[in-house]
């Protein structure tokens, strides 16, 4: 047990004989993400944990922890009816601060583009036209998973390609759940699979063209400062942005505004 987990410790349901011994994947200020069981043994979950704020009064602390958990939960709920892919909701304990999920097989976004452009090699970029299609391609599908976010009236607050995960289709997935090694073959199998948007801590229900232009541009300066080898693809996002959401021309167009108003305070400092 960590320092962390002496002065918080996991929730009662982790601790449940029925689950599986969890395993931390990754903590933030706010919260705690464990990969455990739902039900049955074979379930794996992804539960999201909010523990105790000591520098918040503990009444507007739970009083915080219920809202957020709640509107998570009614957010992820809403995009699964809608068929945008998003975790399912298994369960939830609000005034307890933590939410269960579907667990999302493969691989984060920035990781399988950054392995098929071979940065952990310190490789060039492939210049070859089919293998770019390749990377196009997932454009394309990160482009609809946001226009049928948007489409759905819901805004996610945090786009990158660390919130997007690559769940592979079949069973070509590696047994440790990383992408291959920068190979030809290697770099279009790594970028296969379904765009599955994660992590809705920060996500609001809004049909406000400048909000959904807002992610937009959240997502574009990610990318940009991620993946830079790849930032002139950033176009094909958008054009299959407009392919699924018909409402996109006026959303791009409050994206122009919201870029200069991102350059203006760049130039400001």
């Amino acid at each position: 047990m960590t320092a962390a987990d002496k002065q918080f410790p996991p929730p009662p349901i982790l601790t449940h004989p029925s689950a599986s011994p969890p395993i931390l994947v990754t903590q933030g200020a706010e919260g705690r993400l464990y990969k455990t069981t739902h039900l049955l043994p074979t379930l794996p979950c992804a539960l999201k944990y909010r523990p105790p704020k000591p520098y918040r009064h503990p009444a507007l602390d739970a009083r915080l922890t219920r809202a957020r958990i709640s509107a998570e939960a009614k957010v992820l709920e809403r995009c699964w009816r809608e068929g945008v892919p998003v975790p399912a909701v298994h369960a939830m304990d609000a005034a307890a601060g933590w939410l269960a999920m579907e667990w999302i097989e493969g691989v984060p976004v920035r990781v399988a583009i950054n392995a098929w452009l071979g940065d952990a090699e310190g490789e060039a970029a492939p210049t070859n036209e089919k293998q770019e299609e390749d990377l196009v391609d997932l454009m394309r599908r990160i482009g609809e998973a946001v226009g049928k976010l948007h489409k759905t009236g819901v805004v996610h607050g945090d786009l990158t390609t660390s919130n997007m995960m690559l769940r592979p289709r079949g069973s070509g997935t590696p047994a440790n759940g990383e992408p291959e090694a920068a190979t030809q073959d290697g770099r279009a199998k790594a970028l296969e699979g379904e765009v599955v948007l994660i992590d809705f801590g920060l996500a609001t229900q809004s049909m406000s063209d400048e909000d959904r232009a807002v992610d937009l541009y959240v997502l574009e300066r990610a990318f940009a400062s991620t993946h830079p080898r790849a930032e002139r693809l950033f176009g094909a996002i958008l054009d299959q942005y407009k392919t699924t959401f018909k409402k996109a021309p006026s959303v791009l167009a409050k994206l122009e505004d919201v870029r200069m108003r991102g350059r203006k305070r760049s130039m400001l400092g």
